[in-house]
């Protein structure tokens, strides 16, 4: 059946999003991202070129694909800059997808400046952008970014590329709870049962970068990721079984022979 994740305009039958840094070259960044399935892999537009056609340019490697580039603002600590940058990357590559993020922390914990982030949500919507946010996972704050404009919202598992899987499992819920904007759930992902686990929560999505470029075997590991991913998202929709802190028999217990 259909499973259609819906972002603003755009439409993805995948369900992960993957990163693009950290990767020893653009040819492994390429490879992983194909086996990992995603439509969609984030760039950060001040680190990774996408704009600069004279020097090597990632999207080179992905013109003969359908995936999707989605820049994200990393290294942007405040409102203002965050805008700039959106709006000189729209002018030279013409997209319009993008990933908010501003960082408050940039020494240690990476976490972001929800006030920032609100403040350049409302601008960029306004200036028609389809904005997916990076937050912390708080579902006030998710309220707030959809209100403000984002098309979906993007809650840390846990601080970035630090492994740790997710963190605090009732905020994904309450979030989803809180939102009908989707639910993609960023940062801290450290292995394929952690995507599995975001997806039976509830999360519309999955997405990773550290997970996948910094595994031994990052092309293996980026088809796991695809299989989690899926299996997640069919567990959830399937439905689990309540939790009981009892024994029930598996099988019937009326009307045994002996």
């Amino acid at each position: 059946m259909s499973d259609i994740l819906k972002i603003g305009k755009y439409e993805f039958t995948s369900r992960l999003i993957v990163g693009s840094g950290k990767y020893p070259d653009f040819q492994t960044t390429r490879d992983a991202t194909l086996a990992s399935g995603s439509e969609m892999i984030t760039v950060a537009v001040r680190r990774v070129n996408i704009t600069n056609p004279d020097e090597e340019n990632l999207m080179d490697y992905f013109k003969d694909t359908d995936v999707k580039f989605l820049p994200n603002s990393a290294g942007c600590t405040t409102a203002e800059e965050a805008i700039t940058l959106f709006r000189l990357t729209r002018e030279a590559t013409g997209i319009d997808l993008i990933k908010l993020e501003v960082i408050g922390d940039t020494a240690k914990t990476l976490y972001p400046d929800v006030i920032e982030t609100l403040k350049a949500c409302e601008v960029l919507a306004k200036d028609g952008f389809t904005i997916m946010a990076y937050t912390n996972d708080d579902p006030i704050v998710a309220k707030r970014l959809e209100e403000a404009g984002a098309a979906a919202v993007m809650p840390l598992a846990a601080p970035i590329g630090s492994g740790l899987g997710i963190q605090n499992r009732f905020n994904v819920v309450f979030i989803k709870e809180a939102v009908s904007v989707p639910v993609i759930v960023d940062a801290g992902i450290g292995c394929a049962s952690d995507a599995a686990a975001a997806m039976e929560l509830g999360a519309d999505g999955v997405l990773t970068n550290t997970a996948i470029a910094q595994a031994e075997n990052p092309i293996a590991m980026a088809e796991a990721m695809k299989h989690a991913v899926i299996a997640g998202r069919m567990s959830y929709k399937a439905g689990r079984i309540p939790k009981r802190p009892f024994a029930t028999a598996s099988s019937p217990v009326d009307g045994m022979i002996f």
